[in-house]
């Protein structure tokens, strides 16, 4: 794992640096903080009590998403159809090796990780999990097209150093495999990544800041498919976007990633999107930084 640097984060938790994307997995603040709060709160779990759900963790990484998902479901007694994409087997092979990190969740995580990891499966009473190992863009089309999602975990690198998985091409693939209502949570706030899950025709929220102050930048961002105001069930951890978040999308920011084949180099799909700010009349970030200081 010589291109992986263990990383310990401000709450105890353990996480991991890329020295090819040059960025961690997780914020420095708490690698456990993070996914409780941008991923896990937002899902609403308890909707799920004695009921059976479906899905999908794309860039599965070292588990953190997953692992807290498990944990919850398996106290709850609720039925899980499980898939999972990723591209790289060392942050499995490190968690598994992380008696701090499998401490953290329900003794049963252990055995599905290491499931996992030997045979890409794990099957019992109340989960089916299947991991399906490459290239995202690639491997989503091996999920059988009949599974809609209630929930989709999208936890790549940035779209500035990872585009692949944030392109509007791509997104429009992730997001048709959701249920009505379903929920992609994300932690990005990209106004490029927004913009293209709203012209998607989904409903986009604001995953809440745990510090409750003016102005604050969201923790990520959830957008719910088919959205109906009746079936909707009110969560405490998102909201609509504020004014300023809204304005964000009115910028040059929010052009979308591009990769019309699905096969476009990291660098090429960078390019495109530079070129198409320069020729946009849209608004500059700058002007609008500087408007909300």
């Amino acid at each position: 794992m010589s291109e992986l640097i263990e990383v310990l984060t401000n709450d105890g938790s353990y996480s991991l640096k890329s020295t090819l994307f040059q960025e961690n997995f997780h914020s420095i603040k708490g690698a456990l903080e993070e996914t409780k709060v941008k991923f896990t709160n937002p899902s609403g779990l308890h909707r799920f009590k004695n009921k059976s759900l479906n899905v999908l963790d794309i860039c599965f990484g070292l588990g953190y998403n997953s692992a807290s998902l498990f944990s919850d479901l398996i106290k709850q007694n609720s039925l899980l159809n499980w898939y999972a994409l990723e591209i790289d087997k060392k942050p499995l092979e490190y968690s598994l090796k992380n008696n701090y990190f499998l401490e953290l969740w329900h003794p049963k995580v252990f055995k599905i990780f290491n499931c996992l990891y030997q045979q890409n499966q794990f099957e019992d009473q109340f989960l089916k999990c299947k991991i399906i190992w490459g290239e995202a863009r690639e491997q989503i089309n091996h999920i059988p097209p009949r599974i809609k999602f209630d929930l989709i975990y999208l936890d790549g690198f940035s779209p500035q150093k990872c585009p692949q998985v944030w392109t509007i091409e791509f997104l429009s693939k992730v997001t048709k495999s959701l249920n009505p209502q379903g929920y992609l949570i994300t932690y990005s706030s990209s106004a490029a990544v927004r913009m293209t899950l709203r012209n998607l025709g989904l409903e986009i929220f604001s995953i809440k800041s745990n510090l409750n102050l003016q102005n604050q930048w969201s923790q990520g961002t959830v957008a719910i498919a088919n959205f109906s105001k009746e079936k909707f069930q009110k969560n405490l951890y998102f909201d609509k976007l504020s004014p300023m978040e809204e304005e964000h999308l009115l910028t040059k920011a929010s052009i979308p990633y591009r990769d019309p084949y699905l096969n476009s180099k990291t660098e090429d799909i960078i390019k495109e999107r530079l070129k198409e700010q320069s020729l946009s009349n849209l608004a500059t970030t700058k002007i609008w930084r500087e408007k909300w200081k």
